[in-house]
C-alpha cells in the first residue's frame, strides 16, 4: 500500500495516507514524468505535501481545483497547511451557467422491506413520535415516551420524544422555521403514530400549527394541550396506547428503492474525507438515483468554493438560478451577522488535514456524485422531485441532519473522520473515513470507508454500502439507534424575545 495519493493529474500536492517522515522520498507523476520528491519536513497523515515549487501567491491545486493561494514561497517537499496557505474566496460572486453533459443511467430495481402508509408515503421505521410544540413541555414529552414504551407491541419499534428549545418567544423566520420543521416531522412516514404535545399559551400552539400540518389522518396524529389536562402524562400515555394499536397494524412489505430518500451529510471531516467516505457516498448516490431513488445534499456553507461544480450540473437554467440564490442567500446571512464567509474549517478539520474552506468544500461535495441536480429546496421544504436535490441548511451537524429528515429523508448517511455519537430523527448511519476511527469507535461507526485508503475497491465498497443501506431501510438498527440516541435541532437565526 502506498503512503500517499495524488487525487487529480493536475494537482500540485499529494495527500499523505500515512505520515511521511522528513527525508522520505516519494515517486510521483508530474506532468507525465515520474519524479522523486523528498519530504523536507514531516507530513502528518491526511495532510498535503507540495510536489513542485509554488511561488508566493501561487495556486494550490487539489481535486483538480484551486483550494487556496500560498502565503509564502513553497518548495517541493514542504508541508502545505494553514501556516502557508490561505483561502482565495471572495464574497458574493457572479455566476454563469455552463451546463455539463451528464449521462443518466438506469439500473435494475431493488426492494427493501418498508411500511406503506395510507397517504401513499413509505416509512423505514414504525415508531411513535411525541413532538412538543414548545420547549416548556420537553421534560413532560420525555417522561411520556419513557412510560409509554412499556406498552409497545407488534411492529411498533419505540416511542420517541423529540425535545427542542423553541416554539415561543420567536419572531419572523425563526418562528416560521420552527413551525415548518415540526409539521414536517409530524408528517414524516417513519412515524406510524404521532402525539403533538402543546402547552397552551405558546406562539406556535396546536391551533396555529395545524394549518402547517395540513390534512392528516386522525387515527395517526393526536393532540394534547397540557394546560387543559388534569394529568397530562397519564392522559398522553392513554392516547399513545391507542396510537400503538393503530400503528401495530402496519407490516413490512417489499418496496422499490425508487421510493427511498437518503440525506447526505459530513462532519468532523479529515484529510481523507474527500478521498474515501465522501466519494463513496457520491457513488452510492449515483447508484440509488440510477434506480429511481432520491438523495439530498445539504450544508450550504460547505459548498462555498465548489458551488460551480453543482451549478453546472443543474438540469436546467431555472435550477441553476435557484442554486445561485441558495449560495448567495447563505453568504448574505453570514454578512448580515458581520461574520467572515470563509472562516469555516473547525479545529478538528484542520488537525485532520483540511486547510481552507475550498479544501473542505471540494471534499464535501464529493457526496453529490455525478448526477444532475433535479431539485433545490428551501429550509423546511420537503422533497418532491426524484434524483439529486440540494437543501438550504447550515453545516451544523444536528441542525443539518434534522433538516434532511424534515425534508423527507428516511435515512441520513453521515461521513466522519473524527467521529461523533449524535443521531437525528431518522436512522443516522456513521461512515468512517479511516480505519483507525472505525476500529477505535466501533460503538459509533456503522461502516468503514477507510479501506479505500488501503486495499479496498470503490466499486465493491459501493455495492457493500448500498446493501447495508437496504438492510437499514428494512429494519436493521444503526449504532446510534441501538444506543437509544434520537436528536433534533432547529435552525435559529434571529431575536429571542
Amino acid at each position: 500500500m502506498q503512503n500517499f495519493l495524488k487525487i487529480n493529474e493536475n494537482d500540485n500536492v499529494i495527500v499523505a495516507l500515512n505520515a511521511i517522515s522528513a527525508g522520505d522520498t516519494v515517486l510521483v507523476d508530474l506532468q507525465g514524468e515520474k519524479k522523486e520528491i523528498t519530504a523536507l519536513e514531516e507530513i502528518p497523515a491526511g495532510h498535503k505535501m507540495a510536489i513542485c515549487d509554488i511561488p508566493e501567491g501561487g495556486e494550490v491545486i487539489k481535486y483538480g481545483y484551486r483550494i487556496g493561494n500560498t502565503k509564502e514561497p513553497v518548495k517541493a517537499g514542504n508541508w502545505i497547511h494553514t501556516h502557508n496557505i490561505k483561502t482565495a474566496l471572495g464574497d458574493l460572486l457572479e455566476y454563469t451557467y455552463e451546463p455539463v453533459r451528464v449521462e443518466e443511467k438506469r439500473t435494475e430495481d431493488v426492494t427493501f422491506m418498508g411500511f406503506n402508509r395510507p397517504d401513499g408515503k413509505v416509512g423505514v421505521r414504525n415508531e411513535i413520535w411525541v413532538i412538543p410544540t414548545v420547549g416548556c413541555v420537553n421534560n413532560v414529552a420525555t417522561a411520556i415516551a419513557k412510560q409509554a414504551n412499556a406498552f409497545v407491541k407488534g411492529t411498533v419499534e419505540e416511542v420517541i420524544a423529540f425535545p427542542h428549545p423553541y416554539g415561543c418567544s420567536q419572531m419572523g423566520d425563526d418562528q416560521e422555521h420552527t413551525r415548518k420543521i415540526l409539521a414536517d416531522l409530524i408528517n414524516h412516514p417513519n412515524a406510524g403514530g404521532v402525539l403533538v404535545l402543546g402547552l397552551g399559551c405558546e406562539n406556535s400552539n396546536i391551533d396555529v400549527l395545524k394549518p402547517y400540518i395540513g390534512d392528516y389522518d386522525e387515527n395517526r396524529v393526536k393532540f394534547l394541550v397540557a394546560q387543559e389536562s388534569d394529568d397530562e402524562i397519564a392522559d398522553a400515555v392513554e392516547i399513545i396506547k391507542g396510537l400503538i394499536d393503530y400503528a401495530s397494524g402496519f407490516q413490512r412489505e417489499p418496496v422499490s428503492v425508487s421510493r427511498l430518500v437518503v440525506g447526505m451529510k459530513c462532519g468532523g471531516s479529515d484529510g481523507l474525507s474527500g478521498i474515501t467516505a465522501n466519494p463513496l457516498v457520491g457513488r452510492f448516490s449515483d447508484l440509488l438515483i440510477s434506480k429511481g431513488g432520491t438523495t439530498i445534499l445539504t450544508e450550504v456553507p460547505e459548498m462555498f468554493g465548489a458551488e460551480t461544480i453543482l451549478m453546472n450540473r443543474c438540469a436546467n437554467e431555472e435550477l441553476f438560478h435557484q442554486t445561485v440564490d441558495l449560495i448567495n442567500d447563505f453568504k448574505n446571512y453570514f454578512k448580515s451577522h458581520n461574520q467572515t464567509i470563509y472562516e469555516n474549517p473547525s479545529p478538528g478539520n484542520k488537525k485532520g488535514g483540511i486547510s481552507t474552506l475550498e479544501d473542505k468544500s471540494l471534499g464535501c461535495t464529493q457526496k453529490s456524485g455525478s448526477a444532475l441536480v433535479k431539485g433545490v429546496l428551501q429550509y423546511g421544504e420537503t422533497v418532491k422531485t426524484p434524483g439529486l436535490n440540494l437543501l438550504s441548511a447550515p453545516g451544523n451537524d444536528l441542525v443539518a441532519a434534522t433538516a434532511l429528515a424534515a425534508a423527507g429523508a428516511h435515512i441520513v448517511l453521515f461521513t466522519t473522520g473524527r467521529g461523533t455519537p449524535f443521531a437525528s430523527p431518522v436512522p443516522t448511519m456513521k461512515i468512517a473515513t479511516n480505519s483507525r476511527l472505525a476500529g477505535k469507535k466501533s460503538n459509533w461507526i456503522d461502516f468503514n470507508a477507510g479501506v479505500l485508503a488501503e486495499d479496498g475497491n470503490m466499486a465493491e465498497e459501493t455495492e457493500n454500502l448500498f446493501r447495508f443501506v437496504v438492510e437499514v431501510a428494512s429494519g436493521k438498527k444503526v449504532r446510534s439507534e441501538a444506543a437509544g440516541f434520537h436528536d433534533m435541532a432547529i435552525f435559529k437565526q434571529g431575536v429571542t424575545l
